[in-house]
């Protein structure tokens, strides 16, 4: 059995489904963010050990300590644990998805501040201030 979806390209990139499908969409990218992240992180901790190619690993250093750098790994780690727990606690108490979006706000309400103190240091540390 096939199913017919008869929706075009720009319909599907009219869909705005607001709230939900934004932390859909940034759980996957930070997930996928993270996981690049530790590949590469591998990557050149093996370079390092390396003699013919350990230029590319020091390279890849620096940009790991760059402080925009650890701003968005920080951003990536920080967003995908809180919106794991929340969809944890709603996989738990099913009953709670019918306030998915009440969970979606409150799950901003705890994660921009968190974000906006340790931008604010990080920052601070980048300047050298």
């Amino acid at each position: 059995m096939v199913l017919k979806r008869n929706v075009g390209l720009l319909e599907g990139l009219r869909y705005q489904g607001k709230g939900p499908m934004l932390t859909f969409i940034l759980h996957r990218i930070s997930g996928l963010s993270m996981v690049t992240f530790i590949g590469l992180h591998i990557l050149a901790s093996l370079l390092m050990k390396q003699a013919f190619s350990s230029n590319a690993g020091i390279l890849l250093n620096k940009i790991y300590e760059n402080w925009i750098f650890q701003i968005f790994i920080f951003f990536c780690v920080l967003f995908h644990s809180i919106n794991g727990l929340r969809i944890v606690i709603l996989d738990f108490w099913p009953k709670l998805i019918e306030h998915q979006r009440e969970a979606i706000w409150l799950e901003w309400c705890i994660f921009l501040p968190i974000f906006g103190l340790a931008m604010y240091l990080l920052i601070l540390k980048g300047l050298g201030t």
